[in-house]
């Protein structure tokens, strides 16, 4: 795969992991739960979803080669982006009114 397509599927990843903490009401897709998961669960998971794309990135970054040395700013913004990512799913969550 060449490096324009890792690019696209960790993008794709991402705007999947950023949703299934809203669209999935399981822990981490697998854990049946006995009760519905509340909105801290669900941030605490979309931050254990943004580390695991992070790391399939880097895993995918360094088949490719060396790993390039990030600063705060692309933690800052690629947190943001998963942010937005995950609009969708919260909107489809909270926001949507159920049809009666």
């Amino acid at each position: 795969m060449t490096q324009t397509g890792f690019v696209w599927l960790v993008v794709l990843l991402a705007l999947l992991a950023a949703n299934l903490p809203f669209i999935s009401n399981r822990l981490f897709v697998v854990v049946a739960l006995n009760k519905p998961k509340n909105l801290a669960l669900r941030l605490v998971e979309l931050v254990v979803w943004y580390f695991v794309v992070g790391g399939i990135g880097l895993y995918l970054e360094r088949s490719l080669g060396q790993i390039a040395p990030q600063g705060w700013e692309f933690y800052a913004i690629t947190g943001t982006l998963f942010l937005t990512f995950a609009f969708p799913g919260f909107t489809y969550r909270y926001l949507f009114k159920p049809r009666a």
